[in-house]
């Protein structure tokens, strides 16, 4: 594992929020064990809490203890092609600041390489969001990263590309496609 990984993990591990490019775009984290750090988040994108935050991780293991029932994940695959985020029911112990209003968790399993690494690290599921100020462009570079959050972000890994599309959005209980 490189250097930016372990320092990026550290920085997790201590309640950091961190900027790393993601399967589809630049991205802001932090894990969703630190309330403190998820409410900084959300100040930081200037985002409504009653929108909720995607969990993204490497393996449906890391989201065991958020859903009702686990066996469901199984159905929950990595697309490189594709990347999809499924809203599954969420348990009564997951966060209102996961959640939102409703009464689902969003979750996407990826391959990406940092995000792998940075959940073993970690060992924990990365809250993800788009690195931007609510209904603004998402940001794709450093310098627009340091010049929109002010220096708030504790580590930031540079965006290795432009942003992709955003993921394709399923309710796992109905198959239906909302995005």
């Amino acid at each position: 594992m490189n250097f930016k990984a372990r320092l990026a993990a550290q920085y997790l591990n201590n309640g950091g929020i961190i900027s790393i490019p993601t399967d589809t775009i630049q991205g802001l984290s932090c894990l969703p064990a630190f309330t403190e750090s998820i409410y900084r988040l959300l100040q930081l994108k200037k985002r409504s809490a009653s929108k909720g935050l995607i969990l993204l991780a490497n393996h449906i293991d890391y989201f065991q203890n958020f859903v009702i029932n686990p066996k469901l994940l199984k159905q929950i695959k990595p697309n490189k092609d594709n990347p999809t985020t499924y809203l599954v029911k969420a348990n009564e112990k997951t966060s209102k600041l996961l959640t939102g209003k409703f009464d689902t968790v969003a979750l996407r399993v990826t391959n990406n390489l940092l995000i792998s690494q940075l959940c073993k690290m970690t060992k924990s599921a990365l809250i993800s969001t788009s690195a931007n100020i609510s209904e603004k462009k998402c940001i794709d570079s450093i310098l627009d990263l340091k010049i929109n959050f002010n220096s708030e972000l504790d580590f930031i890994i540079c965006p290795e590309k432009h942003n992709n599309k955003a993921s394709t959005i399923i309710d796992l209980s109905t198959n239906k496609i909302i995005r």
